[in-house]
């Protein structure tokens, strides 16, 4: 037959090695809080990314709503338009001469 110390020795040790399985690996442990803060740390970072080009949008939209000279830039880089008696030259480069096309 076992003595009392032996068993109040074999439950604390089961209750240590309960409690540190549930501090590591439970669902609050620390592998679990390390991942969150890393998938925290990612999307802080995606999100400062979104409000930069939110802002870059947003200035886009004031420019066109006020001014006729961002909406003309606009029309002509996107929309290859010109205006009424203007003359537009297109530069189209050649393309590179290779030594077979200048054999006779």
């Amino acid at each position: 037959m076992l003595d009392p110390a032996r068993w109040l020795r074999i439950a604390l040790l089961t209750l240590v090695v309960v409690l540190a399985y549930a501090l590591i690996l439970g669902k609050g442990g620390w592998l679990r809080i390390r991942s969150l803060d890393q998938q925290i740390s990612s999307q802080k970072a995606t999100n400062q990314d979104m409000q930069k080009r939110n802002e870059a949008l947003s200035a886009e939209v004031q420019d066109l709503k006020k001014g006729s000279d961002a909406l003309e830039e606009r029309a002509r880089v996107d929309l290859g338009m010109i205006r009424q008696g203007e003359v537009y030259y297109r530069y189209v480069q050649p393309p590179p001469s290779t030594p077979e096309a200048t054999k006779p």
